[in-house]
């Protein structure tokens, strides 16, 4: 069982999205809050990262976000959370959530959070951030990446070993599950890099 305190989730700011996807973003945070974990994100205040938030903050639950200063000028902040970190830029905003968590889940998203997988993948790949990953593939969202992923491994781009870096979920308790029992990854990984 890994030692977790706090999960960074990783998601959509969009407000058109399908009700589904909230339902499962409400789940994960009152899942996480239920068992003690701080919830950790980029502290916006729409979609799945506010439903996220909110649910984990209706039964007790810690949330952090933290967020670039650009955008506390825009009021895209949630401000009911139970702290806000304002770094300088989008950078050194991924990296405070990474050092921060003890484990990332990835919701479905669009370009930012895709960036925001690909970075903690490859950082892994590298044997720079060792823990969980955990890709929430809710109502098949991430079915072709995870397609993509595997072709990558068959024309090796990526070795076959690179898929334990992340697991798949197809539910919020499943996702919370796999944080605490997904084998943790030493910085051997790196062997691992160069095909």
């Amino acid at each position: 069982m890994n030692d977790i305190h706090s999960v960074a989730i990783y998601c959509a700011s969009s407000t058109k999205i399908k009700p589904i996807y909230y339902e499962v973003a409400s789940q994960l945070g009152r899942g996480l809050a239920e068992r003690s974990v701080t919830l950790i994100n980029g502290a916006g205040n729409m979609g799945l990262m506010q439903a996220s938030s909110d649910a984990a903050l209706a039964v007790g639950g810690r949330v952090v976000g933290v967020i670039p200063e650009f955008m506390i000028k825009q009021n895209w902040h949630h401000t009911g959370l139970s702290e806000l970190v304002v770094t300088p830029d989008m950078e050194s905003r991924k990296l405070r959530i990474n050092e921060m968590s003890d484990a990332a889940i990835v919701l479905p998203g669009g370009c930012g959070t895709l960036d925001e997988l690909f970075e903690i993948v490859t950082l892994k790949q590298l044997g720079l951030y060792l823990k969980p990953i955990i890709i929430l593939n809710v109502d098949g969202y991430y079915d072709l990446l995870l397609q993509h992923l595997e072709r990558s491994m068959q024309e090796n781009f990526m070795r076959h070993e690179h898929r334990d870096i992340w697991r798949v979920a197809r539910t919020a308790q499943e996702a919370i599950d796999l944080v605490f029992t997904t084998p943790l990854i030493d910085e051997s990984i790196r062997r691992f890099a160069k095909i």
